[in-house]
């Protein structure tokens, strides 16, 4: 099976209903941004001049840039762990046997009733086991783990981007057009909007900050809190970087429209 069969397969909606409300809010939360910002903002004040268009078209590539990492993010294979073709007999297990020696970090999985890699987790949402899970996030409907982390992460760079870009033009507009018409609109569009850009902008700079932290100390949120952080070797700070965004130059890493996914072998995964 190829990586992109396992895409294909392994890449399903969740019908949690927590998930499902949080991406109307984000889709909601993106396009009012989108409408205060050119219709408020820019058309009033700016319309006239290359200044205007300029703007317009520099916040609408970054919130094209955050739906399409978002949507790569809901819509992508985590890293679930593939469940065996054929049936295994854990039935001593449930007997409460003692757990079977595993070897190079391996171990079992009650619940999807299989055996799963090293660093992976259960999900209670997902109900399937994760490579290097992180943690489930309602905001993408889906775990954060090994191959989508990288849209994870570029998701809250370009909403924080979005945050700072927005504020910044209810500022500047309100300087250099103070005595606009229908003022009394703005004002309310402008409150609500910088609201909205300090409430996500502190939330995916607080997220952000822990996703960096969880790379470069090669440990997930699910490691750290049920401290399951086995000695592995020291790597260097640029290859973690490049295990989570890929081998592609560090210009690249932020661009989610390329897709490079990580080759995962699993032809030995049930040889343990």
């Amino acid at each position: 099976m190829t990586s992109s069969d396992n895409f294909v397969n392994m890449a399903v909606f969740r019908g949690d209903p927590c998930g499902i409300i949080c991406l109307v809010i984000t889709y909601m939360s993106l396009f009012y941004a989108d409408y205060v910002v050119v219709r408020h903002l820019i058309i009033p004040s700016m319309s006239n001049t290359l200044w205007g268009a300029f703007n317009a078209v520099i916040f609408n590539t970054i919130i094209f840039l955050a739906s399409v990492s978002h949507l790569r993010a809901v819509l992508s294979d985590p890293g679930i762990v593939p469940l065996p073709t054929t049936g295994l007999d854990f039935s001593d297990l449930h007997a409460g046997k003692t757990m079977p020696n595993m070897k190079d970090g391996w171990s079992v999985c009650m619940k999807c009733e299989a055996y799963r890699p090293p660093r992976a987790h259960h999900c209670r949402i997902c109900r399937r086991c994760v490579r290097k899970m992180d943690h489930h996030c309602p905001w993408i409907n889906n775990c954060v783990g090994e191959l989508n982390q990288k849209y994870f992460i570029q998701f809250l760079f370009y909403i924080g981007l979005s945050s700072v870009y927005a504020t910044t033009l209810v500022i500047v507009t309100w300087i250099i057009d103070p005595g606009i018409r229908d003022k009394h609109s703005k004002l309310i569009h402008s409150v609500l909007l910088v609201v909205e850009s300090l409430l996500f902008g502190m939330f995916v700079l607080a997220i952000g900050c822990d996703q960096l932290s969880a790379i470069l100390s090669d440990e997930t949120a699910v490691e750290h809190v049920k401290k399951e952080g086995p000695a592995r070797p020291k790597k260097s700070s640029f290859v973690l970087m490049q295990e989570v965004f890929g081998r592609g130059h560090p210009a690249l890493w932020l661009f989610p429209l390329q897709f490079r996914p990580i080759e995962i072998d699993h032809s030995n995964m049930y040889h343990v």
